[in-house]
């Protein structure tokens, strides 16, 4: 009987890869090691999977550089969670025979994250169950109401389009922006074009960012744009740190030129202990949480097997390419 083949399973910091889908049909195939705590060293990454022939990574947490790759030569397919995954190398995985592949993933669960940092900030539950649980004071802070409130979205696209209609439950006044969008497309969804990225950051009191990161949208607030944020204004970040200058929004929260930050995306994951995002009062942060939930950990992971099979069949799906 023939070897089986080595399959690594990165980050699975729940410990749950293995129970949401059904491995059994590859259990004669391969042999399956789950590591489930963060390798941010190469040279360790690299002895861990020295013997891999197929990698499942979860979204960006660990990247496969060009330097990586090189470095594996026994790696053979590479499965990312998502159909979009910035911190792989797809040229060099093509150049070293690597064979990347994708899985589905569903937008509600960042929906309704974005929402609960929203929330979250805007009636101070964290202060508020704190001082409960701490027999603290019996209420101390006045909640900002949504209702009647303007929400700037930044992208509506599938999760902008969401929050938006969220928001109009709410009876919030949605506005968006973004490079592409159009007064057409915009109204098809009920909301109203922003006559400029900076009409949007001046005029609302939500701002949230649901773009995907790329060249355009990388940097593009800065910290002259905050500065025409309401000082009252919260600003929700659910999509990549990189598209926020970091420096300039801690610089704007510690001098309460805004209200508060909900965010869920940092610069560096995970955030290092001494990062100001942990301990900044006015910010309600999460660890990178937004596409971790039950259903998209089933699409996820059974997917991963599905993926696995194919390729063993010498029929890959869902290639991702450069």
């Amino acid at each position: 009987m023939s070897a089986k083949i080595r399959c690594a399973i990165l980050d699975d910091y729940q410990q749950v890869a293995l129970s949401y889908a059904d491995w059994s049909s590859l259990e004669d195939k391969i042999e399956t090691q789950v590591i489930s705590q963060h390798i941010a060293d190469e040279d360790t990454l690299v002895k861990s999977l020295a013997d891999a022939e197929i990698v499942v990574i979860m979204r960006e947490r660990t990247p496969f550089t060009a330097a990586l790759f090189a470095r594996l030569p026994k790696l053979k397919l590479l499965i990312t969670s998502g159909m979009r995954n910035a911190s792989i190398d797809l040229d060099a995985a093509k150049k070293h025979g690597v064979t990347v592949c994708g899985t589905g993933s569903g937008g509600s669960a960042p929906t309704e994250l974005t929402w609960g940092l929203i929330l979250g900030l805007a009636r101070h539950l964290v202060t508020e169950n704190n001082a409960l649980r701490g027999n603290g004071p019996w209420q101390s802070t006045v909640g900002l109401g949504l209702s009647g409130k303007r929400l700037g979205l930044i992208g509506l696209g599938k999760i902008g389009q969401q929050m938006a209609d969220i928001g109009q439950a709410f009876g919030m006044k949605v506005v968006a922006w973004s490079q592409n969008l159009t007064a057409e497309r915009a109204e098809q969804h009920g909301v109203e074009l922003a006559a400029s990225k900076e009409a949007l950051l001046a005029t609302s009191d939500v701002v949230s960012i649901h773009l995907v990161l790329s060249d355009r949208s990388r940097g593009l607030l800065d910290a002259a744009d905050l500065a025409l944020m309401k000082p009252s204004a919260l600003l929700i970040n659910t999509s990549r740190a990189a598209i926020v200058d970091q420096a300039a929004l801690i610089a704007a929260l510690q001098q309460g030129k805004i209200a508060g930050a909900g965010l869920d995306v940092f610069d560096v994951e995970p955030l290092p202990a001494d990062h100001p995002f942990r301990s900044l009062p006015n910010v309600l942060a999460t660890p990178h949480i937004g596409y971790v939930s039950d259903g998209n950990y089933r699409i996820y992971f059974s997917e991963a097997v599905e993926n696995i099979e194919a390729f063993l069949a010498g029929k890959p799906i869902r290639v991702l390419s450069a």
